[in-house]
C-alpha cells in the first residue's frame, strides 16, 4: 500500500497585533517552505520560520501552523 499525504485548502490565520482568528484559503503551499494565505481576497504571502508561517500586510503580522494533513491510503 502507499500512502499519499494531502493537505486541506483552508487553514486558520491569527493577527499577532489582535490575536484575531480568521480562516483563510491556502494557494502555491510547499510543506515547511512557504504559502499564500487569501483573507478577505488579500493575498498574504506567508514564509516557514521553523515553527509557524510568517507573513505581513498593511503593517500587520499573521502566522498559521498551516493547512491539516490527512493520509489517504492508495492501492490493495
Amino acid at each position: 500500500m502507499n500512502n499519499k499525504v494531502v493537505y486541506a485548502e483552508e487553514a486558520i490565520v491569527t493577527s499577532t497585533n489582535t490575536g484575531t482568528e480568521v480562516t483563510a484559503e491556502i494557494d502555491n503551499f510547499k510543506f515547511e517552505q512557504h504559502l499564500d494565505a487569501f483573507v478577505a481576497q488579500q493575498k498574504i504571502p506567508m514564509r516557514w520560520n521553523g515553527r509557524v508561517y510568517v507573513g505581513n500586510m498593511h503593517g500587520m503580522e499573521f502566522t498559521t501552523t498551516g493547512p491539516k494533513q490527512s493520509v489517504k491510503y492508495t492501492g490493495r
